[in-house]
C-alpha cells in the first residue's frame, strides 16, 4: 500500500471540476484508491463521495493507494493534487 499526503492549495478547495478530474484519472487504475480528509473518507473513483468530504483550502488530504498498479496510480495522484489542488 501506498500513502500520499497532500495539502490544498487552492482557495476554493476540492470542489466539483477538480473532484471530477480526480474521479477520471483514479479510473484509469486497477487499484483502490481512497481519499480521507477531515476524519471522513471516500473512494476516489465516487464523484459523490469525494464532494462529501468537504476538502478546503489548508486541509490536508491523505490518499492511500492499494492493488496491482499501486506504484503508477500513486505517482499519477500524487501530480494530479500538484497540479490542480
Amino acid at each position: 500500500m501506498k500513502e500520499i499526503k497532500y495539502v490544498i492549495k487552492d482557495p476554493v478547495g476540492l470542489h466539483a471540476r477538480p473532484a471530477g478530474l480526480l474521479v477520471k484519472a483514479a479510473g484509469e487504475f486497477k487499484s483502490t484508491i481512497t481519499i480521507t480528509s477531515n476524519g471522513k473518507s471516500a473512494d476516489a473513483k465516487r464523484l459523490l463521495m469525494l464532494m462529501s468530504l468537504g476538502a478546503k483550502q489548508g486541509m490536508e488530504l491523505t490518499c492511500q493507494v492499494e492493488g496491482e498498479d499501486e506504484a503508477a496510480a500513486a505517482a499519477a495522484m500524487q501530480k494530479f493534487f500538484e497540479e490542480n489542488l
